[in-house]
């Protein structure tokens, strides 16, 4: 399977695409969450969440770099959340042949982190947006999820500079990684 693409004309419709992969996670899953500033990320966070049953505010972790949020399983059992931000860390300061993974590794391990997304335990999910650059450090079994938002046609057609709008369909992209997501993501077609 190559992935799945999903469209959400609403922040609705974009919760209830996370509210839905909700109920497909488990202990131990990791999900990697992309997408332009103002896509959608923070919103299809809130659906998950709620899928979750967590009943805390979901915000962008972007200050705090994560939060951590309890719930449920879709079965019942607990539910740890890590919701990561990782668009401040992988900074540019790096040591004499230190490469990009070992800073990256470096980084959460100062924040407790480094071992949670290497091997969540078995009620945690981590959920980590702006994670593109870490995509060597995570899980061999992972749910890469894109957001992309549409390109304003009025900015398009008058210059070359294609601007990103706030409005409209989001297209929302599953790409699992590994066999367990790939059955998992095929179920939702």
């Amino acid at each position: 399977m190559n992935g799945l693409t999903m469209t959400a004309a609403t922040a609705e419709d974009t919760r209830a695409v996370g509210e839905r992969i909700a109920g497909l996670l488990h202990g131990g899953d990791v999900l990697l969450l992309s997408g332009p500033l103002g896509a959608g990320k923070t919103t299809f966070a809130q659906g998950l969440g709620a899928g979750l049953g967590i009943e805390e505010p979901i915000v962008s972790p972007t200050f705090t770099i994560a939060r951590e949020l309890d719930g449920r399983f879709h079965d019942g059992g607990a539910a740890h959340l890590i919701h990561v931000d990782a668009y401040r860390l992988g900074g540019n300061g790096y040591a004499p042949g230190e490469d990009v993974v070992s800073r990256l590794l470096d980084e959460l391990e100062s924040l407790g982190l480094d071992e949670e997304l290497e091997d969540p335990s078995d009620d945690t999910v981590v959920l980590m947006e702006w994670g593109e650059q870490m995509i060597a450090a995570l899980a061999p079994e992972r749910l890469e999820i894109h957001i992309d938002r549409p390109i304003d046609p009025v900015a398009a057609a008058t210059d070359d500079d294609r601007e990103l709008t706030g409005d409209g369909t989001r297209t929302i992209t599953l790409m699992p990684v590994g066999s367990d997501w790939t059955r998992r993501v095929s179920g939702l077609q």
